[in-house]
Protein backbone atom coordinates (compact mmCIF):
# COMPACT_ATOMS: atom_id res chain seq x y z
CA UNK A 1 0.00 0.00 0.00
CA UNK A 2 1.79 3.46 -1.31
CA UNK A 3 1.67 6.66 1.31
CA UNK A 4 -1.06 8.78 -0.55
CA UNK A 5 -3.57 5.45 -0.05
CA UNK A 6 -2.96 4.17 3.47
CA UNK A 7 -5.74 5.35 5.48
CA UNK A 8 -5.16 5.49 9.60
CA UNK A 9 -7.63 3.09 11.41
CA UNK A 10 -9.39 6.10 13.07
CA UNK A 11 -11.28 4.19 15.97
CA UNK A 12 -8.04 2.36 17.09
CA UNK A 13 -5.78 5.60 16.69
CA UNK A 14 -9.01 7.38 18.88
CA UNK A 15 -9.24 4.78 21.00
CA UNK A 16 -5.31 4.81 21.84
CA UNK A 17 -5.44 8.49 22.42
CA UNK A 18 -9.13 8.26 24.56
CA UNK A 19 -10.67 10.43 22.21
CA UNK A 20 -14.15 9.44 22.51
CA UNK A 21 -16.28 12.49 20.73
CA UNK A 22 -17.85 12.55 17.32
CA UNK A 23 -15.20 14.85 15.43
CA UNK A 24 -16.33 18.14 13.44
CA UNK A 25 -14.45 20.32 11.33
CA UNK A 26 -14.35 22.89 14.51
CA UNK A 27 -11.48 24.25 16.21
CA UNK A 28 -13.19 22.60 19.69
CA UNK A 29 -12.50 19.58 17.68
CA UNK A 30 -8.67 20.48 16.56
CA UNK A 31 -8.02 21.41 20.13
CA UNK A 32 -9.27 18.03 22.13
CA UNK A 33 -7.47 16.04 19.42
CA UNK A 34 -4.21 17.51 19.65
CA UNK A 35 -4.33 17.51 24.09
CA UNK A 36 -4.91 13.99 23.90
CA UNK A 37 -2.58 13.01 21.14
CA UNK A 38 0.21 14.77 23.19
CA UNK A 39 -1.01 13.47 26.76
CA UNK A 40 -0.90 10.17 25.42
CA UNK A 41 1.70 9.81 22.46
CA UNK A 42 5.05 10.86 24.25
CA UNK A 43 7.58 12.63 22.35
CA UNK A 44 11.01 10.08 22.01
CA UNK A 45 13.50 8.88 20.22
CA UNK A 46 14.16 4.91 21.43
CA UNK A 47 14.99 3.66 18.03
CA UNK A 48 17.51 6.48 16.81
CA UNK A 49 18.66 6.08 20.15
CA UNK A 50 19.47 2.40 20.07
CA UNK A 51 20.88 2.46 16.59
CA UNK A 52 18.04 1.50 14.12
CA UNK A 53 16.77 4.33 11.30
CA UNK A 54 13.40 5.27 12.38
CA UNK A 55 10.82 4.79 9.05
CA UNK A 56 8.48 7.04 8.56
CA UNK A 57 6.04 5.33 5.95
CA UNK A 58 3.01 6.48 7.08
CA UNK A 59 1.88 2.42 7.63
CA UNK A 60 5.07 2.26 9.92
CA UNK A 61 4.62 4.96 12.29
CA UNK A 62 0.82 3.80 12.70
CA UNK A 63 2.07 0.48 13.49
CA UNK A 64 4.61 2.11 16.08
CA UNK A 65 2.92 4.66 17.46
CA UNK A 66 -1.09 3.22 17.77
CA UNK A 67 -0.77 -0.89 17.44
CA UNK A 68 2.60 -1.06 19.43
CA UNK A 69 1.51 1.99 21.72
CA UNK A 70 5.03 3.55 20.97
CA UNK A 71 6.03 7.38 20.53
CA UNK A 72 8.18 9.32 18.02
CA UNK A 73 9.45 12.39 17.27
CA UNK A 74 8.21 14.93 14.55
CA UNK A 75 8.14 13.40 11.62
CA UNK A 76 5.97 10.54 12.61
CA UNK A 77 3.59 12.96 15.56
CA UNK A 78 3.12 15.32 12.92
CA UNK A 79 2.90 12.63 10.23
CA UNK A 80 0.04 10.83 12.16
CA UNK A 81 -1.89 13.47 13.41
CA UNK A 82 -1.96 14.92 9.74
CA UNK A 83 -3.24 11.78 8.49
CA UNK A 84 -6.06 11.88 10.77
CA UNK A 85 -7.19 15.23 10.56
CA UNK A 86 -7.57 15.15 6.70
CA UNK A 87 -9.21 12.00 6.86
CA UNK A 88 -11.72 13.78 9.58
CA UNK A 89 -12.23 16.30 6.52
CA UNK A 90 -9.19 19.25 8.06
CA UNK A 91 -7.40 21.29 5.34
CA UNK A 92 -3.87 20.24 6.53
CA UNK A 93 -0.16 21.26 5.23
CA UNK A 94 3.11 19.87 6.09
CA UNK A 95 5.99 22.32 6.44
CA UNK A 96 9.42 22.59 7.46
CA UNK A 97 11.01 24.83 10.42
CA UNK A 98 14.58 25.82 10.92
CA UNK A 99 15.35 25.11 14.60
CA UNK A 100 16.28 28.40 16.55
CA UNK A 101 16.34 27.22 19.79
CA UNK A 102 19.85 28.19 21.89
CA UNK A 103 21.53 28.71 18.39
CA UNK A 104 23.74 31.50 18.11
CA UNK A 105 22.30 34.77 16.66
CA UNK A 106 21.93 34.82 13.07
CA UNK A 107 22.72 31.04 12.89
CA UNK A 108 20.50 29.54 9.99
CA UNK A 109 20.23 25.46 10.30
CA UNK A 110 18.77 23.16 7.92
CA UNK A 111 15.02 22.80 8.09
CA UNK A 112 15.08 19.44 10.09
CA UNK A 113 12.04 19.99 11.51
CA UNK A 114 8.42 18.90 11.02
CA UNK A 115 5.47 21.45 11.28
CA UNK A 116 1.75 21.23 10.73
CA UNK A 117 -0.59 24.21 8.79
CA UNK A 118 -4.67 23.58 9.95
CA UNK A 119 -7.12 25.45 8.22
CA UNK A 120 -10.25 26.23 10.03
CA UNK A 121 -12.88 28.22 8.77
CA UNK A 122 -10.43 29.64 6.64
CA UNK A 123 -8.46 30.75 9.84
CA UNK A 124 -5.07 29.73 9.63
CA UNK A 125 -3.36 27.43 12.82
CA UNK A 126 -0.01 26.73 13.55
CA UNK A 127 -0.06 22.80 14.80
CA UNK A 128 3.21 21.04 16.16
CA UNK A 129 2.91 17.86 18.14
CA UNK A 130 6.56 17.17 18.15
CA UNK A 131 8.82 19.32 19.72
CA UNK A 132 9.82 17.96 22.73
CA UNK A 133 9.65 19.94 26.26
CA UNK A 134 8.31 22.85 24.14
CA UNK A 135 5.70 21.11 22.45
CA UNK A 136 2.39 23.03 21.54
CA UNK A 137 -0.25 22.18 23.81
CA UNK A 138 -2.81 24.03 21.58
CA UNK A 139 -3.07 25.17 18.20
CA UNK A 140 -1.83 28.77 17.20
CA UNK A 141 -3.52 31.16 15.12
CA UNK A 142 -0.69 32.17 12.12
CA UNK A 143 -2.75 35.30 11.60
CA UNK A 144 -2.34 36.82 14.91
CA UNK A 145 0.90 38.59 16.15
CA UNK A 146 -0.01 39.17 19.58
CA UNK A 147 1.52 36.73 22.92
CA UNK A 148 -1.03 33.25 22.64
CA UNK A 149 -1.24 31.43 26.11
CA UNK A 150 -1.43 27.44 25.35
CA UNK A 151 -1.76 25.25 28.53
CA UNK A 152 1.93 25.21 29.15
CA UNK A 153 2.84 28.42 28.02
CA UNK A 154 2.89 31.37 26.23
CA UNK A 155 3.94 31.52 22.28
CA UNK A 156 4.08 34.26 19.79
CA UNK A 157 4.74 34.35 16.27
CA UNK A 158 5.70 37.57 13.82
CA UNK A 159 5.97 37.62 10.34
CA UNK A 160 9.03 38.30 8.39
CA UNK A 161 9.06 38.85 4.89
CA UNK A 162 7.86 35.42 3.58
CA UNK A 163 9.13 33.54 6.63
CA UNK A 164 7.16 33.63 10.07
CA UNK A 165 9.20 33.11 13.66
CA UNK A 166 8.18 31.35 16.58
CA UNK A 167 8.97 32.25 20.09
CA UNK A 168 8.52 31.20 23.95
CA UNK A 169 8.27 33.40 26.92
CA UNK A 170 11.04 31.99 28.88
CA UNK A 171 10.84 34.39 32.64
CA UNK A 172 10.42 37.61 31.22
CA UNK A 173 12.11 36.99 27.80
CA UNK A 174 11.56 35.62 24.65
CA UNK A 175 13.32 32.68 22.97
CA UNK A 176 13.07 31.88 18.95
CA UNK A 177 12.02 27.96 18.88
CA UNK A 178 11.95 28.11 15.10
CA UNK A 179 11.24 30.14 11.96
CA UNK A 180 9.46 28.67 9.49
CA UNK A 181 7.47 29.61 5.62
CA UNK A 182 4.29 28.39 4.03
CA UNK A 183 5.90 26.30 1.09
CA UNK A 184 3.93 22.58 1.64
CA UNK A 185 6.76 20.11 1.87
CA UNK A 186 6.88 16.56 0.36
CA UNK A 187 7.44 13.13 1.75
CA UNK A 188 10.80 13.21 0.14
CA UNK A 189 11.69 16.10 1.81
CA UNK A 190 11.03 14.90 4.96
CA UNK A 191 12.88 11.42 4.56
CA UNK A 192 15.86 13.24 3.69
CA UNK A 193 15.88 15.09 7.10
CA UNK A 194 14.56 12.19 8.89
CA UNK A 195 17.75 10.05 7.49
CA UNK A 196 20.12 12.77 9.22
CA UNK A 197 18.14 13.30 12.34
CA UNK A 198 17.84 9.31 13.19
CA UNK A 199 21.33 7.86 11.22
CA UNK A 200 23.73 10.55 11.14
CA UNK A 201 26.43 10.56 14.49
CA UNK A 202 25.70 13.87 15.14
CA UNK A 203 22.50 14.25 15.56
CA UNK A 204 21.47 14.63 19.28
CA UNK A 205 18.46 11.84 18.50
CA UNK A 206 21.39 9.35 17.98
CA UNK A 207 24.22 10.70 21.00
CA UNK A 208 21.38 11.04 23.15
CA UNK A 209 18.15 9.14 24.79
CA UNK A 210 14.80 11.58 24.83
CA UNK A 211 11.55 11.41 25.70
CA UNK A 212 9.20 14.11 26.77
CA UNK A 213 4.96 14.07 27.76
CA UNK A 214 2.92 16.92 28.82
CA UNK A 215 0.42 16.28 31.68
CA UNK A 216 -2.38 19.00 32.77
CA UNK A 217 -0.47 19.69 35.83
CA UNK A 218 2.77 20.20 33.79
CA UNK A 219 5.37 18.35 31.99
CA UNK A 220 7.93 15.24 31.89
CA UNK A 221 11.53 15.43 30.36
CA UNK A 222 13.94 13.08 30.29
CA UNK A 223 17.82 13.58 28.89
CA UNK A 224 19.57 10.83 29.17
CA UNK A 225 19.09 9.83 32.50
CA UNK A 226 18.45 12.98 33.81
CA UNK A 227 14.76 13.16 34.31
CA UNK A 228 13.05 16.53 35.23
CA UNK A 229 9.48 17.99 35.65
CA UNK A 230 8.70 21.44 34.86
CA UNK A 231 4.90 22.50 36.60
CA UNK A 232 2.48 24.43 35.17
CA UNK A 233 3.45 27.17 37.56
CA UNK A 234 6.99 26.71 39.82
CA UNK A 235 10.17 25.94 39.97
CA UNK A 236 11.75 22.60 37.90
CA UNK A 237 12.40 19.56 39.83
CA UNK A 238 15.35 17.72 38.60
CA UNK A 239 16.64 14.25 39.68
CA UNK A 240 19.34 11.97 38.18
CA UNK A 241 18.64 8.43 37.72
CA UNK A 242 20.96 5.98 39.76
CA UNK A 243 20.65 2.67 37.81
CA UNK A 244 19.17 0.76 34.42
CA UNK A 245 16.17 -0.16 36.21
CA UNK A 246 15.28 2.71 36.94
CA UNK A 247 15.47 4.17 34.10
CA UNK A 248 13.36 1.50 32.68
CA UNK A 249 10.71 1.88 35.03
CA UNK A 250 10.89 5.48 34.04
CA UNK A 251 10.46 5.32 30.71
CA UNK A 252 7.48 2.76 31.39
CA UNK A 253 5.62 4.48 34.34
CA UNK A 254 5.90 7.91 32.97
CA UNK A 255 6.56 8.00 29.41
CA UNK A 256 4.91 4.57 28.78
CA UNK A 257 7.77 3.46 26.63
CA UNK A 258 8.69 -0.21 27.23
CA UNK A 259 12.47 -0.69 26.37
CA UNK A 260 13.71 -3.98 24.38
CA UNK A 261 15.10 -6.52 26.84
CA UNK A 262 17.94 -7.25 24.60
CA UNK A 263 22.04 -7.02 25.22
CA UNK A 264 22.67 -4.61 23.07
CA UNK A 265 19.33 -2.65 24.32
CA UNK A 266 21.07 -3.17 28.01
CA UNK A 267 24.37 -2.38 27.16
CA UNK A 268 23.12 1.11 25.24
CA UNK A 269 21.21 2.26 28.57
CA UNK A 270 24.67 1.02 30.87
CA UNK A 271 26.64 3.22 28.87
CA UNK A 272 24.50 6.12 29.80
CA UNK A 273 25.83 5.98 33.53
CA UNK A 274 29.38 5.38 32.79
CA UNK A 275 29.52 9.49 32.36
CA UNK A 276 28.96 12.65 34.88
CA UNK A 277 26.82 14.83 32.57
CA UNK A 278 27.86 18.46 33.22
CA UNK A 279 25.23 21.16 33.97
CA UNK A 280 26.79 22.85 30.74
CA UNK A 281 25.00 20.18 28.32
CA UNK A 282 22.26 19.23 30.61
CA UNK A 283 20.56 22.63 31.69
CA UNK A 284 19.55 24.07 28.24
CA UNK A 285 19.90 20.55 26.54
CA UNK A 286 16.36 19.60 28.53
CA UNK A 287 14.40 21.45 26.21
CA UNK A 288 16.39 21.48 23.16
CA UNK A 289 15.25 18.10 21.89
CA UNK A 290 14.71 18.92 18.49
CA UNK A 291 17.73 20.39 17.87
CA UNK A 292 20.20 18.71 15.69
CA UNK A 293 23.84 19.78 14.12
CA UNK A 294 23.91 20.68 10.32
Amino acid sequence: MTESTHHIDLHKYFERIGYFNTPSLDLGTLKSILTQHIRTLPFENVTSFLGCPVNIDLAAIEQKLVNQQRGGYCFEQNALLRAVLQQIGFTVTGLAARVLWQTPPGHQPAQSHMILLVEVGQVPYLLDAGFGSNTLTAPLRLDVSDPQRTPHGIYRLTQLDEDYLLEVKVSDSWQPMYSFDLRPRTTGDYKIANWFCSTHPESRFVEHLIATRAFPEGRHALLDRQLSYQPISGPKSVIMLASVEELRKTLLEVFGIETPVDIGTDQKLVNLFRTVPSSENYDHSITNVDQVVS
